[in-house]
C-alpha cells in the first residue's frame, strides 16, 4: 500500500511538472493532479490492455511505435474523466505522455534511493 501511495504521489508531481512545461495541458490544482494519477492508474490497468490487444497488428507493423498513440488516447480519456484537467489536442496528449514518462522516471530516480532505505 505504501508503494502505491508513493508511486501515486510521484505521478501526481510529474503531472504538475509536465503541465508547467506544456501550454496545451491544464491542471487546476495538486488535488486534480492526484485524481489524474489515480485515473491514469486505473485506465492503464483496465483499458490499456484491451486497446493494446485490439491494436496488436498495427503495433507489430510499426515495431511498437503505435503504443505512443495508445498512451495519448489514455491521456485524452483521462482528460474527459477528470474535472480540472484538460488536454487541448491529440498532439498535446502525445507530447504530454512522453514528458510525463520522462518526469516520472526522473522523480523515481531521485526519490527511490531514499525511499528504499526506510
Amino acid at each position: 500500500m505504501k508503494d502505491f501511495l508513493v508511486k501515486t504521489l510521484v505521478i501526481a508531481a510529474a503531472v504538475v511538472l509536465s503541465s508547467y512545461f506544456l501550454p496545451g495541458v491544464v491542471v487546476k490544482r495538486f488535488t486534480t493532479a492526484l485524481m489524474v494519477a489515480l485515473v491514469l492508474s486505473v485506465l492503464n490497468y483496465f483499458v490499456k490492455p484491451i486497446l493494446v490487444f485490439l491494436t496488436l497488428p498495427i503495433t507489430i507493423l510499426t515495431l511498437g511505435l503505435f503504443l505512443f498513440i495508445v498512451n495519448a488516447i489514455i491521456i485524452l480519456l483521462a482528460g474527459k474523466l477528470v474535472a480540472g484537467f484538460g488536454v487541448k489536442s491529440f498532439g498535446w496528449a502525445l507530447l504530454f505522455s512522453l514528458v510525463l514518462s520522462f518526469f516520472t522516471y526522473l522523480l523515481e530516480v531521485i526519490i527511490e534511493p531514499d525511499y528504499k532505505k526506510k
